[in-house]
């Protein structure tokens, strides 16, 4: 920015900022933090966006016309009020085709306004001979179109924090992990699912998907070992319980299924060490620039993306993968679904325990929620396995459910685990009750001292 572009942003650049302001709510969620009545020339312009502003701090949305022409009668300057109304008429017939243009632009132009103000203020500094007092005031302005949240005070700002949107989740398909997560994933959340080789860890991110989709979430799939046409049939077998080797041949039954789905679902496939997290934003700028704009990510899976610290030992590598994706996770504000091994000893554990994953802590450390899949050659054979939360960071870990795994279709099935079950006992496909019920109605005392089999059947019983 120079300054012979403070003509750049004159009132045909701020006009188009109150249309966006009043017509795009994400922009303005997006830059509230930094935007300022005081960078705008004209009363009527610095009105309306004090307007918004105040409306946005109580409601957490954009007034509508009606609500700014109510708060427009309270003024007792008759020119004022005409010259206001002149100006909402000119923002809300103002063409949205520049939103991207002034989502770039946004922060230059609130540096380009407090710099002209603070060379304007210093003419008196300057005869003055208060140096100091200038320089403070460039400096200010060279930080304008910075966040000035300073985050969340405590004390104060206790009814966001329970507000009921306060958390927006996306549900996993299954109502026992639901309600240990609060809802599900949420946005920003970075969710993993560890399992050994072939024990269907794969199949659970397509359930994941599907199940968002039926609800009507924008899904991207990316995958980086199967190809793009294999997990579209994965996908299909999902959603019409059709068994994936069979599905070929039933293209109007799927045909049929997924025209009305309320969601959609895109598969990417890049190559094996090949893509980075940034190759993955670059393509989600492309999905969004479609209009499709995603709700969940998926990506089979994380450890198979490159690094960019090359020449860096593998552990190194994995950190800063996982560090990117939990950053693009949080970036982007969507929830990120993976997937990762376990180490040989892990996988001939009945339940795999945290320490059995591979390269599990950091990994864990980075993540929101972890869960692993366990199945042994036995539960292959007869549909069966566990599901073991490792990590929650929103309530309640170290439980374990027992699950009745259709690995054709995707579909997984859970019930609460008896750790006294026999494996030559195991319940088949749907042959066990699945856990239902909230959390709180668990018998806490139960869950300190026993399994979650016991805690639920507890509570049903009371």
């Amino acid at each position: 920015m120079t300054l012979n572009s403070v003509s750049d942003y004159g009132k045909g650049f701020q006009i188009k900022v109150l249309s966006s302001l009043l017509t795009h709510k994400e922009l303005l969620t997006n830059i509230h933090d930094i935007i300022s009545d005081e960078y705008f020339e004209s009363s009527s312009h610095k009105w309306i966006v004090s307007e918004i502003l105040k409306y946005y701090d109580k409601y957490h949305t954009t007034p509508s016309l009606d609500i700014l022409k109510v708060e427009l009668q309270k003024i007792d300057n008759d020119v004022l009020q005409v010259s206001i109304k002149d100006q909402l008429k000119q923002a809300y017939v103002a063409s949205d085709e520049d939103l991207a243009y002034i989502q770039e632009e946004f922060t230059d132009f609130c540096k380009n306004q407090q710099l002209k103000k603070a060379l304007m203020s210093s003419v008196d500094l300057l005869k003055a001979g208060d140096f100091d007092g200038i320089r403070f005031m460039v400096d200010n302005a060279l930080k304008a179109g910075q966040d000035k949240n300073i985050g969340h005070d405590y004390l104060k700002d206790i009814e966001s924090r329970y507000r009921k949107e306060s958390r927006d989740t996306i549900p996993t398909p299954w109502d026992g992990v639901n309600n240990l997560l609060q809802g599900g994933l949420g946005n920003g959340d970075f969710g993993l699912v560890f399992g050994n080789p072939g024990g269907g860890k794969s199949w659970a991110l397509v359930a994941l998907g599907g199940h968002a989709a039926k609800l009507g979430y924008n899904v991207v799939h990316y995958t980086l070992e199967l190809g793009e046409e294999y997990v579209a049939r994965r996908y299909d077998a999902f959603f019409t319980k059709i068994p994936v080797d069979k599905i070929i041949n039933h293209r109007e039954t799927v045909e049929s299924v997924i025209t009305d789905l309320p969601g959609s679902v895109i598969i990417k496939e890049f190559p094996t060490g090949r893509a980075t997290v940034s190759t993955i934003e670059s393509h989600l700028q492309k999905v969004g620039d479609i209009g499709n704009k995603p709700d969940l990510i998926i990506i089979d899976y994380v450890d198979l993306l490159a690094s960019t610290r090359k020449n860096s030992e593998r552990k190194q590598e994995i950190d800063d993968i996982y560090t990117s994706t939990k950053g693009l996770a949080r970036q982007l504000d969507l929830p990120i679904w993976s997937v990762s091994q376990v180490n040989r000893t892990g996988a001939q554990d009945k339940i795999i325990e945290g320490d059995k994953a591979a390269g599990s802590y950091d990994k864990m450390m980075i993540t929101d929620f972890a869960m692993s899949l366990s199945r042994k050659k036995e539960d292959k054979e007869r549909g069966t396995g566990r599901f073991h939360i490792m990590k929650n960071r929103y309530g309640t870990d170290g439980l374990t459910f027992n699950v009745n795994a259709d690995t054709s279709t995707g579909h997984f099935v859970l019930s609460a685990y008896n750790e006294d079950d026999e494996d030559d006992d195991m319940p088949r496909f749907n042959q066990i009750p699945a856990v239902k019920g909230p959390v709180d109605n668990w018998d806490k005392k139960a869950l300190k001292s026993t399994t979650a089999y016991e805690a639920f059947f507890k509570t049903e019983n009371k």
